[in-house]
């Protein structure tokens, strides 16, 4: 078995809306979604949990000492190549014209040899963006889209 996977051939989805709840999501809670792959799936952006820091000056001290406080998983900041007929791309469209909170799913491409399959991350965020990106005269026009991720992230480890 590989150590190092590459990027390449991971996919995105994305689901129907779903509402955030007060506990840390479960793979339980994505079972019986219908998924729409998003292609033209160009660059992937950063996701995952990183803590607010609560700083608080004590003056007998004369230090800052410094907490953990509450975790966000980020906004993630996809690129993707506009493909007008994709049904994931029209889904995330309509995703950003919305308040509501959608479930995705990422899929790698690392399945084992013989396994039955690959690394899987569910989450749920809004998408706060989807704005057309210009470039150069020998590049594709680009769909920038932002995930403001409002969940934890689910990761199924690859079997």
């Amino acid at each position: 078995m590989a150590d190092l996977y590459p990027v390449a051939g991971a996919k995105i989805h994305i689901g129907g809306v779903t509402a955030t709840q007060s506990t840390d999501f479960a793979e339980s809670d994505f079972t019986g979604e219908t998924w729409t792959e998003i292609d033209g799936w160009e660059t992937m952006g950063s996701a995952g949990d990183s803590a607010e820091i609560i700083s608080t000056k004590l003056i007998n001290r004369g230090r800052v000492v410094k907490q953990k406080g509450t975790r966000d998983a980020g906004d993630m900041q996809n690129n993707f190549a506009i493909i007008p007929s994709d049904a994931g791309q029209t889904a995330l469209l309509a995703a950003e014209k919305t308040t509501d909170n959608y479930a995705f799913k990422i899929v790698y491409d690392d399945m084992p040899s013989g396994g039955t399959s690959a690394t899987t991350q569910y989450f749920v965020g809004l998408v706060t963006g989807a704005q057309e990106q210009g470039g150069g005269a020998d590049t594709v026009r680009m769909l920038q889209s932002t995930i403001a991720i409002n969940s934890n992230i689910v990761t199924v480890a690859a079997a």
